[in-house]
């Protein structure tokens, strides 16, 4: 059953990029531009998670923490926010938040901090991956960071990591370049516009080293798949 989480920001950019991230990662994603339609929602959809930004019109992101803390609803709350002063931190947990982001923030803590929250407000929560993921011959152990093709280790960088480590949780389903770009690079980077082609390339030709097939293969028009070669 999918776990339905509430994005509650009157930033469409950031709102957009959560519910397509979130969905990705398989959760049933609600929003809501402002906290009067967010609180509205709350009670309609009775979400699991509630994403929550502060800096809101007509109700901001304190008030609706309080206000579902005193109607006894005791969902986790996750709030965001461009401010980083202790006394705005201090604040929401005083209101009832259970944790605290500011902006810009990466997706992947983002992400951590939901599968806390879940974990910790009840046992139906999905369980912790396993820390080695396996793929035909190429071993990804989460634990060492190393990464093992037929038994020859690979050397990675940091960021060659992060974006093998995301083919292999999603082997066999095409990934688009937005989806590649928001999980290893993060929503706001501005750098070089080609630095995923680039990554790739040279994933491709670190896996390969060894004369394994190809495995990250282009899909015209859609993005790029983990699968071997047909």
């Amino acid at each position: 059953m999918r776990e339905k989480v509430i994005v509650i920001d009157d930033d469409e950019k950031i709102t957009s990029m959560l519910r397509r991230s979130l969905t990705f990662e398989g959760y049933d994603v609600v929003s809501a531009g402002d906290g009067q339609e967010g609180l509205r929602r709350i009670l309609e959809h009775e979400p699991r998670v509630i994403i929550l930004d502060v800096m809101m019109p007509k109700v901001d992101g304190w008030e609706v923490c309080r206000r579902i803390r005193d109607g006894g609803i005791h969902t986790p709350v996750l709030m965001l926010t461009a401010k980083d002063e202790i006394s705005d931190r201090v604040k929401g947990l005083d209101m009832g938040a259970d944790d605290y982001l500011v902006k810009p923030f990466a997706l992947e803590e983002l992400l951590a901090r939901i599968r806390v929250l879940l974990r910790r407000k009840g046992p139906e929560a999905a369980p912790q991956a396993s820390n080695q993921i396996q793929y035909e011959d190429l071993l990804l152990d989460m634990d060492t960071r190393e990464v093992f093709r037929a038994g020859h280790l690979i050397e990675l960088t940091t960021k060659e990591f992060d974006l093998l480590h995301l083919f292999m949780m999603n082997p066999r389903r095409v990934l688009s370049r937005d989806i590649i770009m928001e999980k290893v690079w993060g929503y706001d980077y501005s750098g070089e516009s080609n630095v995923m082609e680039v990554y790739i390339a040279l994933l491709r030709q670190k896996t390969e080293e060894y004369g394994g097939k190809r495995i990250i293969q282009t899909v015209r028009g859609a993005g790029y798949v983990l699968r071997g070669e047909s």
